[in-house]
């Protein structure tokens, strides 16, 4: 069976300095890939988002949610609020999807939630 070996999302955005600082400083994933007006961060062994900076970009949905899975949502969320970042939701326990998770906004608009399964996808 074929199999990929990497994902990337890459996400447009107006203010690339903002959203790098956000990302690399509050965040603290590591850029892996500088290519000027894109930067590639890693945010697992296989699992990256790229942020490319444009003139012009589209209102960002809030159906489209970069989730970040960790069992550190409390300290995540309290590092999040710590940094000013916008809280959409408070970390709540989600019985329908056996998911802790909690809702922020980046600087661009884009909704992040930091989730914990009770079932996790892979084992720990």
């Amino acid at each position: 069976m074929k199999t990929f070996d990497q994902l990337i999302t890459f996400l447009p955005v107006l203010d690339l300095n903002t959203t790098v600082h956000f990302y690399q400083n509050i965040l603290a994933l590591p850029l892996v890939r500088d290519q000027g007006d894109c930067k590639i961060f890693r945010i697992s062994s296989t699992g990256f988002i790229g942020f490319c900076s444009r003139e012009e970009i589209p209102t960002p949905s809030k159906s489209i949610i970069l989730t970040l899975v960790t069992n550190d949502v409390d300290d995540w969320c309290s590092t999040l609020i710590n940094n000013g970042a916008t809280v959409e939701k408070p970390p709540t326990y989600n019985p329908k999807y056996k998911i802790y998770h909690a809702f922020f906004l980046d600087p661009n608009g884009y909704r992040i939630e930091i989730q914990r399964f009770d079932d996790p996808l892979i084992a720990q």
